[in-house]
């Protein structure tokens, strides 16, 4: 078996690919669904608020 190497902090660009874009607009409303769950805490609700807002923006720049 080969040995695997990967650069620590390695990025992939985000394209405008549909496939990308159908992934990005799901993980947005995973997380709304996520942040609107009323047996969470407070600051579990509001990380997923502003994960769900960041992969808007990203949406929004596409």
């Amino acid at each position: 078996m080969k040995s695997q190497y990967c650069k620590v902090g390695a990025v992939t660009p985000i394209s405008n690919d549909p496939t990308t874009l159908d992934a990005l607009q799901l993980r947005y409303q995973l997380f709304l669904e996520k942040a609107n769950l009323t047996d969470i805490d407070a600051r579990l609700a509001e990380f997923f608020m502003s994960k769900a807002e960041s992969f808007k923006k990203i949406i929004e720049s596409l």
